[in-house]
C-alpha cells in the first residue's frame, strides 16, 4: 500500500451548491449491497459496486448511479483492490453510449497494447505525459463528443497531483441572466476538426444548461447576432476575454461549491459524465517524477449519445483550415491548440 502526502485541499469545507443525491436512488444501490455518498462540493463515492467484466450490476443500478453523476458530475468507485484493465474498460461501457470510443495513441507501456487504454503519466517512460493543462471536455473534435470518460489511477504520486472538476451546470447558473442570453447566442468551432459546439447546451439526462468551451482546442467562436438577423466571429480581443472569464467562473467554482481539487487514491476508478464537468490537470500532476513521485493513469472514453449540435442554421462541421466564410473580421484560426488567449498558460492535448 503507498503511502500518501496529498498537497492539495479537496475543497471539503465548501459548501455545494449542488442537489443532494437523491434518496430514491441511493436506496436502490443499497438495495443491491453498494453505497453512495456525497463529495463536497461535487462528486460523489461508490462502495460495494464492484467493477467487473464479468457481472454487470442491474439495469436500474446502472440509472440511478448515472443519473447521480449528471446531477454531481462524477463518481469515485472505491475499493481496496486494483481493478484489472478489463474491469475498468468493462464498466466504462455502463454509461451514455455504452460502447468505447477510443481516438488517442498508444503509449509503449501500455497493458497488452490495448488501444482503449490513453496512458497517462508524468514520466513519459510509463505514459504520456503533459496531457489537458486547461479546462476542457473530452472528445471536443466530434459532433457527438464522448459521453462518459473513465479515470483509473494505476499508481498515484506520493507528493500529490490530482485532477481539478467543475460542474459546467452549477456554473451556468451563477452567470448574470444577460451573460447567459449572450452565451447561448455563442458557438465554439474546434480548431482541429471543424466541428461546431454550442457555448450552452441543455444536458441530456438532467436536463440542465451548462457551458461549454474547450481551452485548449477552439479556433473560433460565432456569435448568432441578437435581432436574429445572422452571424459574425468574435475578434481577437473578445475572444481573449470569453476565454478568460470562463476560465475564471470555472476557478471560482473552488470557493463557490461548484468545482473541486480532486485527489486521487490507490484503486480509485473515476468516471465522469464529459456533458456536466469540464476538468482539467492538476499543475502538480504534471510535475516530474522526481518531484512528486510516478503517477500512471489509464483513462477510458464512452461514445457520445447524440450530437452536440449547434442553432440552426449553423452547420455542425465548417472548413476551419479553408478561409473564413462569415465575410467579417474575427478569429479564424485551425490547427494545434488553436486560439491562445494566454501566452503563458501551458497548451497539450
Amino acid at each position: 500500500m503507498l503511502t500518501f502526502l496529498l498537497m492539495e485541499e479537496t475543497s471539503s469545507r465548501v459548501s455545494s451548491t449542488l442537489p443532494a443525491i437523491a434518496p430514491s436512488r441511493a436506496a436502490i444501490v443499497e438495495d443491491h449491497g453498494g453505497e453512495i455518498s456525497p463529495l463536497e462540493p461535487i462528486g460523489a463515492q461508490v462502495r460495494g459496486i464492484k467493477l467487473s467484466a464479468i457481472h454487470t450490476p442491474s439495469p436500474e443500478v446502472i440509472d440511478a448511479l448515472e443519473a447521480e453523476m449528471a446531477v454531481r458530475g462524477f463518481l469515485v468507485f472505491k475499493s481496496d483492490e486494483s481493478a484489472e484493465p478489463n474491469d475498468f474498460l468493462a464498466a466504462s461501457c455502463w454509461w451514455g453510449g455504452k460502447q468505447l470510443n477510443s481516438t488517442h495513441g498508444v503509449h509503449p507501456a501500455t497493458p497488452a497494447g490495448n488501444r482503449h487504454l490513453f496512458r497517462l503519466s508524468n514520466d513519459r517512460r510509463h505514459g504520456i505525459p503533459g496531457v489537458g493543462p486547461q479546462w476542457h471536455n473530452d472528445g471536443s473534435f466530434l459532433a457527438e463528443t464522448f459521453s462518459h470518460s473513465g479515470y483509473h489511477i494505476v499508481r498515484p504520486a506520493e507528493r500529490g497531483g490530482g485532477t481539478h472538476f467543475a460542474h459546467q451546470g452549477a456554473a451556468f447558473d451563477v452567470l448574470s441572466a444577460a451573460k447567459q442570453e449572450y452565451w447561448s447566442r455563442l458557438s465554439s468551432v474546434n480548431s482541429n476538426s471543424g466541428v461546431v459546439h454550442p457555448l450552452v447546451h441543455q444536458h441530456p439526462v438532467s436536463g440542465q444548461k451548462c457551458v461549454w468551451l474547450h481551452l485548449g482546442m477552439t479556433g473560433a467562436v460565432i456569435e448568432r447576432l441578437q435581432d436574429g438577423s445572422g452571424f459574425r466571429l468574435l475578434t481577437r480581443d473578445e475572444l481573449r476575454s470569453l476565454c478568460i472569464e470562463y476560465n475564471e467562473l470555472l476557478n471560482a467554482g473552488f470557493d463557490q461549491g461548484y468545482a473541486i481539487k480532486f485527489e486521487y487514491e490507490e484503486n480509485d476508478c473515476v468516471f465522469i459524465d464529459n456533458l456536466a464537468v469540464a476538468h482539467r490537470a492538476s499543475p502538480k500532476a504534471h510535475a516530474s517524477s522526481g518531484e512528486q513521485g510516478l503517477r500512471i493513469m489509464h483513462r477510458s472514453t464512452v461514445q457520445g449519445v447524440q450530437n452536440l449540435a449547434p442553432a440552426d442554421p449553423l452547420p455542425q462541421f465548417i472548413d476551419i483550415h479553408g478561409p473564413n466564410p462569415f465575410g467579417s473580421e474575427g478569429v479564424w484560426q485551425g490547427g494545434g491548440i488553436g486560439f491562445r488567449w494566454d501566452e503563458t498558460a501551458p497548451m497539450q492535448n
